[in-house]
């Protein structure tokens, strides 16, 4: 495990014939969906049942780079953590490496908006979210 992540939110992500592409290896939109499967599982891990009923979360940004191609067979190891935060808007970071390894397949800073389930307004992110994350 790459040590600047040992204290760091993880999930494991088996890599499927559905995820390949014709070059043999996993298709860039695929890292896509896997960056908010990760920040998702993230949210899903540490926020009450009560607050994931109240609150929902949008995409406002991806950026990503690719540095490795992930293979068929390979399982991946999906890492995030959060950055700044203003207002309604917060940074995650993801590191998605290959499982059990140094090597960085690709790494993400998305941008999130947190919206009120019930108004769909961005809702101001309090201390007591922040805490959770």
């Amino acid at each position: 495990m790459p040590q600047e992540h040992l204290h760091k939110f993880n999930i494991e992500i088996k890599v499927s014939e559905e995820h390949i592409d014709a070059l043999g290896h996993v298709n860039n939109v695929v890292y896509v969906r896997w960056v908010q499967e990760v920040s998702a599982a993230h949210w899903a891990s540490v926020a009450p049942t009560q607050m994931q009923e109240k609150y929902l979360w949008v995409v406002l940004r991806h950026e990503i780079d690719f540095h490795k191609p992930a293979l068929p067979q390979d399982t991946v190891t999906g890492y995030t953590w959060v950055g700044e935060h203003e207002g309604a808007k917060f940074e995650r970071f993801v590191s998605l490496y290959r499982a059990g390894t140094d090597e960085l397949l690709a790494s993400a800073k998305t941008t999130w908006c947190l919206l009120d389930a019930q108004t769909m307004r961005p809702k101001r992110i309090d201390r007591e979210m922040l805490d959770l994350l």
